[in-house]
């Protein structure tokens, strides 16, 4: 009995290209979505000349809000703001503003994240009674079309408060039951979502729709001091209660920010032991993590884009290379190592947050890389340069900054 021949695959050579680790130009094979060292025999060939561009590795954005760009769309004029109330109805008025639904509006802007060098990302999108689950449905429809380019987690994301907001409780309910999102969030336990009328407990709410579903967490803390500090340490002892360690994230986590050196270690290492993973978004030198710190204790820690030209800020374009940039400026780097941790952070610490294995252009890993005019990676975080080619999974997806 003879074996039956197998079908000859196909190895896509990118030649001429130079690694972050220095030395001559030289290649990089890609065969099935991974790199490997050598072409296998008999598979066919395609080549891509590199021009002699530096490779790195694609980036992941942990924390963006795509249903409520205005990326695209016509200028919106925002008004003052005191607080997360006067943002939530700004959300509110923007969305009735924009011409365009929230399913084309994510897809241009996930689409220019991804021509920029994004290969994953974790998506909120706001679930309560203004929206209903429209800008679930929107963004998990601009998902779909995006499949094979980027990989998406999607979060339903009570915004407008589950305990202050009648309504949004059922709603998460119906998302988490819906097959479309990936974790459960939350808001500000202690402060904007324990003022107002409602009753009830928000964490209580969301861990038992989390565990109920088989869903992960991720929680925004905004507030500062104790009143931030408390709801973290709540969050631990839950995820610690029902055996979820690894599948809750905090996001922001300001309290964690404004932390001295020994009340920092302890916290890291209740956020380690717990298995909670953080996202910072480079928003300010008083707000963003300490990210190497907290690495070094065992806490995971990814980096994002948050909102883009949205209600909130004017500002934001989800380039991830700029927001290491971002980074790198919130924390006034000026060493090598300090630039490089800045991107590490963009590509490694959003990976490892999403599960998702390094792409570090090393046989093996994920042919998921970007090839761009730079001397060298500090070089690169600081000038931005454009992203002439963008592959994933071993395919180009995008040159000179736009999908193919």
């Amino acid at each position: 009995m003879t074996t039956p021949p197998q079908p000859i695959g196909t190895a896509t050579v990118f030649h001429d290209v130079r690694l972050p680790s220095g030395g001559p130009a030289g290649e990089l094979i890609a065969v099935d979505g991974l790199l490997v060292a050598e072409v296998p025999p008999g598979a066919v060939v395609e080549r891509v000349d590199g021009g002699g561009r530096l490779a790195l590795p694609t980036l992941v954005d942990a924390h963006i809000h795509p249903d409520k760009t205005s990326w695209g769309e016509p200028w919106h004029s925002r008004r003052p703001a005191q607080g997360i109330a006067d943002y939530v109805a700004g959300d509110v008025e923007l969305a009735r503003a924009l011409p365009a639904p929230v399913g084309e509006r994510a897809l241009r802007l996930m689409s220019h994240a991804a021509a920029q060098g994004t290969r994953a990302m974790r998506a909120h999108a706001d679930v309560a009674p203004a929206y209903g689950l429209s800008g679930i449905e929107g963004v998990a429809e601009a998902v779909g079309k995006l499949a094979g380019i980027v990989d998406v987690e999607l979060v339903a994301f009570p915004q407008h408060g589950v305990v202050r907001t009648p309504g949004v409780a059922e709603l998460l309910a119906e998302a988490a039951a819906s097959g479309l999102v990936t974790h459960i969030g939350g808001i500000d336990p202690a402060g904007f979502d324990a003022e107002g009328d409602g009753e009830g407990d928000q964490l209580g709410t969301v861990f038992a729709l989390a565990e109920r579903h088989g869903l992960g967490l991720d929680i925004h803390l905004h507030d500062r001091g104790e009143r931030g500090l408390a709801p973290l340490r709540d969050i631990a002892a839950r995820t610690r209660a029902l055996g979820l360690q690894g599948r809750v994230s905090v996001a922001h986590a300001f309290a964690v920010a404004g932390l001295a050196a020994r009340e920092l270690d302890e916290t890291a290492d209740l956020l380690a032991e717990a298995g909670i993973s953080l996202t910072t978004v480079a928003l300010s030198e008083t707000t963003i993590l300490p990210f190497r710190r907290l690495a070094e204790r065992g806490v995971r820690v990814g980096l994002g884009s948050d909102g883009v030209r949205d209600s909130w800020s004017p500002f934001g374009d989800a380039d991830m290379l700029h927001r290491a940039w971002l980074a790198g400026w919130a924390l006034d780097a000026r060493l090598d190592e300090d630039l490089e941790a800045c991107f590490r952070l963009a590509a490694d610490g959003g990976a490892e947050l999403l599960g998702l294995p390094k792409a570090d252009l090393r046989p093996g890993s994920p042919a998921d890389f970007m090839l761009v005019d730079g001397e060298c990676l500090p070089q690169v975080v600081v000038d931005r340069p454009r992203r002439d080619l963008v592959v994933r999974a071993g395919r180009v997806v995008a040159r000179d900054g736009r999908l193919v």
